[in-house]
C-alpha cells in the first residue's frame, strides 16, 4: 500500500473528511493547467490535499493552516513521510485569528464550512494579481441542492451557511465564480 493510500485509509477509518478522489484530481489538474506555484490552504486536516497539490510540481509551495492539534500532528507526520517539509508549511492556528503577509496564486478553502465567507473576506487580499480562490464542499453531500427540509437543526444551519456562501460568491463584484459538480462540489473564484 502506498503512503497516499495509507492516508486515505486512515481518513476513512477515523471519519476525517478529505477531498473526494474526483475533486482532488480536478484540483490538481487545475493547478497544473494554470501554472499555480504558491498556495494557501485553509483547513489542513491530515495534510492529504496539501500533499496531493505539492506532488503536482516540484516548484509548488503550500502554506496550510490547521486549528485541531491532533490533525496538525498527523499532517506534520504525513508531510514528513513524503519528504515535503521544505515545500509545505503547516501553521497550527485558527485561520481567523492569524495574519499572513504573503501573497499566493491560489487560496484553497476547505476548513470550517460555517466560516467560508469570513475566510474568503479575510484572505482575498492575500491573492496575487489574477489569483484564484478555490472552495471545496459546495454541494455538501448533495444537501445544498435538496429542496425538502433537513431534519437535523445543526446540519440545516450548516447547509444554509453554504447556500449563503454560494450566494455571496455569485454576487461578489470583485470575482467571477464558476461552480463545478465534481467531487463534493468545487467553486473557482477568479479575481477580476
Amino acid at each position: 500500500m502506498s503512503i497516499i493510500e495509507e492516508i486515505e485509509k486512515y481518513a476513512k477509518e477515523n471519519d476525517i473528511p478529505i477531498m473526494q478522489k474526483e475533486g482532488i484530481e480536478f484540483l490538481t489538474n487545475y493547478i497544473k493547467e494554470n501554472n499555480i506555484k504558491t498556495i494557501l490552504e485553509i483547513g489542513t486536516a491530515i495534510g492529504y490535499s496539501a500533499i496531493k497539490m505539492a506532488l503536482g510540481d516540484p516548484k509548488i509551495k503550500v502554506v496550510t493552516i490547521e486549528k485541531d492539534e491532533k490533525m496538525y500532528q498527523e499532517a506534520i507526520k504525513n508531510i514528513s513521510d513524503f519528504g515535503l517539509d521544505k515545500r509545505i508549511t503547516v501553521i497550527y492556528a485558527d485561520a481567523l485569528n492569524i495574519n499572513i503577509e504573503e501573497k499566493f496564486n491560489m487560496i484553497f478553502i476547505d476548513g470550517a464550512k460555517g466560516q467560508y465567507i469570513k475566510f474568503f473576506e479575510k484572505y482575498q487580499n492575500n491573492l496575487k494579481r489574477k489569483g484564484v480562490i478555490v472552495t471545496d464542499n459546495m454541494n455538501f453531500y448533495g444537501l445544498v441542492k435538496r429542496k425538502d427540509p433537513i431534519l437535523s437543526k445543526s446540519l440545516n444551519s450548516l447547509v444554509n451557511k453554504i447556500r449563503d456562501y454560494r450566494n455571496f460568491l455569485e454576487k461578489n463584484p470583485n470575482f467571477t465564480t464558476k461552480f463545478y459538480d465534481v467531487g463534493d462540489g468545487i467553486a473557482i473564484s477568479i479575481k477580476k
